[in-house]
């Protein structure tokens, strides 16, 4: 391979990089709520950590949209060096993973509704019931809600094998480009640098 086409690449644009990290915080932050607060049971109310759950929850599906919004209007250019199947096995995972982002939420999200929870972000901008209280089917959702955490788990550990795989093995630049930038390292800001057109994760 061409070692000016794996090194000296800009790093990805502010808000990208933005996004990516605030969702990897939120995820932390949401899994940790997830593994301390007790079962949801038919007298469970939606207040303490349960309640931050799902403020925590719905903040994820708003920055998800922004995210897929920022990249629509911003396109990543393809990687010219990734072989057709890892770069096909690499879109897979990605849409798996942004779909599963918007997805587990909302089940839960739906979940809540159907208990007649109200939904909110943390207490300040309420948010719409996504089915009727009482709904069987927003019920059967909180059991698959559960079940599909740990594949939200797989998929993340999926992208980071692949982040890993890049640095490690193909020892190239898109793991650091993705990292807070530091130094005089090259940003992408929204406009051209260089020949380099702006990309987002």
């Amino acid at each position: 391979m061409n070692e000016t086409n794996l090194t000296g690449r800009p790093a990805f644009s502010a808000p990208a990089k933005f996004f990516h990290w605030i969702t990897v915080l939120l995820l932390i932050i949401q899994y940790s709520i997830g593994w301390l607060m007790t079962n949801v049971g038919r007298a469970t109310q939606p207040v303490g950590l349960v309640g931050l759950h799902l403020s925590v929850g719905a903040l994820i599906v708003l920055v998800v949209i922004g995210r897929l919004a920022w990249r629509a209007a911003h396109p990543m250019p393809p990687d010219a060096t990734l072989p057709p199947v890892l770069k096909a096995v690499a879109g897979v995972t990605h849409g798996l993973l942004y779909g599963a982002l918007i997805v587990f939420p909302l089940m839960g999200w739906a979940n809540a509704s159907s208990r007649g929870w109200p939904v909110s972000l943390f207490h300040v901008v309420p948010l719409p019931p996504l089915v009727a209280t009482g709904s069987s089917f927003g019920h059967a959702l909180g059991g698959v809600h559960v079940a599909t955490a740990w594949v939200l788990i797989a998929l993340i550990t999926l992208h980071v094998m692949g982040a890993l795989y890049h640095h490690f093995v193909f020892r190239d630049d898109t793991l650091r480009r993705m990292l807070p930038a530091k130094g005089g390292q090259p940003q992408l800001t929204g406009e051209r640098v260089g020949n380099e057109a702006p990309e987002s994760p």
